[in-house]
């Protein structure tokens, strides 16, 4: 994986999806391809596994099972912490256009 202030560095915003690999995923990676497929190249989006990178799930203090962020040029501009549909992230994402 690409160092993550790399990730949220850039200047299209990058939806990130912290996540753990149980039976819930399947519905959020449903979710998430209708995110990306519908926002194209006009935004990032991006699942990260938290049992796979405890040491960032930590320092950004993600406690709950989804907890997505919106980043534009470094700074968080959006979080939630349950599940989300497609059109409510849709939404969010392209407020930081």
């Amino acid at each position: 994986m690409a160092k993550f202030g790399d990730l949220i560095s850039a200047e299209k915003p990058v939806l990130i999806d912290f996540y753990k690999d149980w039976s819930e995923v399947d519905d959020t990676v449903h979710t998430l391809r209708d995110v990306a497929a519908v926002l194209g190249d006009k935004a990032k989006v991006i699942k990260i596994d938290i049992a796979k990178n405890e040491a960032l799930a930590e320092a950004l203090l993600v406690k709950g099972n989804p907890t997505f962020m919106i980043y534009k040029n470094g700074e968080m501009k959006w979080r939630q912490t349950s599940a989300q549909d497609a059109n409510t992230l849709i939404g969010l994402v392209l407020k930081y256009l």
